[in-house]
């Protein structure tokens, strides 16, 4: 599937429009890729005989006719095998209206967007203890499709508490995973401070394939506390106990705490149904753990201009709501469950409000730990016990 946006409307004026907003794209499977106008001043132009005609790069419907027209490299630049692979019969030709998204009267969620609630929740999460005397560190493991942002995460985090925007752990666009092996990330404040008392476990992505990405296995094994950080994961070969470096006898300190699903909110509604399965039978495996389960829901400003404007819109806008209630749906989770934010992935100043988002999330997760720990006390009777 290929075809292109514009937001302005269709008058088949005859001129040129001009919108640097505009954009041709490719749709396979749940892959999007999008090629942004170069020349907005001839993003569209507006004729009866043919549409919509993309400047002169992309013409749907040519002159009446089921045939597609292109020529990249004329306001628009794309690869046109990948693109369309240069099959430019239609079979099928749609052009719908996006409606914006409806902005709320009223944020649906409370949020104060000051410099004062950024340092507040720094400390608070500076200064927070787990309630057990074994545990130094909290333990929170990123599960998640390929590309959905996990390490993207780490690194925002990171960046609010470093002060700059920082890149330690390898991010990207890539169709397979570009994490590999199983990583736990201590956060630090400054590049000399003390690490947080919270450590993010980064893992590799999941696909929808069977024996490709993070492998069911693997995931109870980390879960449980017997994978040692930088361990190389293999689909194929999952972790048992001879393998060298595991950990026959983890303490609670080594076991995850809290479990946090990071999707893409671009990829909420075409989310493939052996996806959704997995998702579905890792949270089933988890919830007999007894492990506090969240999603953070990424890339939100890609997902609605409204955010993408103003990341202080994110609880004003009806369609984060909506894409935000559907993933709960998908995962069988509570709304309260989910959590959106805005990775720093293009920046190179850090922002009042992309940070608030990020430390509001740290800050659920912690929320979440200290469940565990209470249900772990409550179970076992002491702070010192291991299990």
């Amino acid at each position: 599937m290929f075809g292109g946006y514009t937001s302005k409307p269709f008058t088949q004026s005859g001129q040129y429009v001009s919108d640097d907003q505009a954009f041709l794209f490719t749709l396979s499977g749940e892959k999007l890729v999008r090629y942004h106008v170069t020349t907005s001043a001839y993003a569209v132009r507006m004729i009866n005989s043919s549409g919509p005609y993309f400047g002169e790069a992309l013409v749907l419907v040519n002159r009446s006719q089921a045939v597609a027209y292109s020529n990249p490299g004329n306001y628009y630049n794309f690869p046109a095998a990948e693109m369309h692979g240069n099959d430019l019969n239609l079979t099928e030709c749609e052009v719908c209206q996006v409606e914006e998204s409806m902005k709320l009267e009223k944020p649906w969620r409370t949020i104060v967007w000051e410099s004062g609630k950024r340092k507040e929740l720094m400390d608070s999460i500076r200064t927070y203890k787990p309630m057990f005397s074994s545990v130094s560190q909290a333990r929170v493991l990123l599960i998640g499709p390929v590309g959905a942002g996990k390490s993207s995460f780490f690194n925002s985090v990171n960046s609010v508490f470093r002060g700059y925007v920082t890149n330690q752990a390898i991010a990207g666009c890539a169709k397979t995973s570009l994490t590999t092996k199983f990583r736990t990330y201590s956060v630090k404040v400054g590049r000399e401070g003390k690490p947080l008392p919270v450590i993010l476990c980064d893992t590799m992505g999941l696909e929808e394939s069977t024996g490709a990405g993070l492998d069911m296995d693997d995931i109870i094994s980390i879960l449980k506390g017997h994978v040692p950080d930088g361990y190389q994961l293999n689909p194929t070969a999952p972790l048992d106990p001879e393998t060298s470096g595991y950990l026959n006898s983890p303490g609670l300190k080594d076991k995850i705490h809290c479990v946090v699903y990071v999707i893409d909110a671009n990829k909420v509604s075409i989310m493939p149904d052996k996806m959704e399965e997995k998702l579905g039978a890792i949270r089933k495996k988890v919830n007999l753990m007894g492990i506090p389960q969240l999603v953070l829901l990424t890339k939100v400003d890609e997902a609605c201009p409204l955010v993408s404007k103003d990341v202080k819109n994110i609880y004003r806008s009806s369609y984060i709501k909506e894409i935000m209630q559907e993933v709960s749906a998908r995962l069988s989770m509570s709304l309260s469950c989910v959590v959106p934010v805005k990775n720093y992935s293009e920046e190179l100043e850090l922002d009042l409000n992309c940070d608030i988002l990020l430390l509001s999330a740290v800050i659920q997760m912690l929320r979440f730990v200290d469940s565990y720990f209470d249900d772990v006390s409550d179970r076992f009777g002491t702070l010192n016990t291991k299990e």
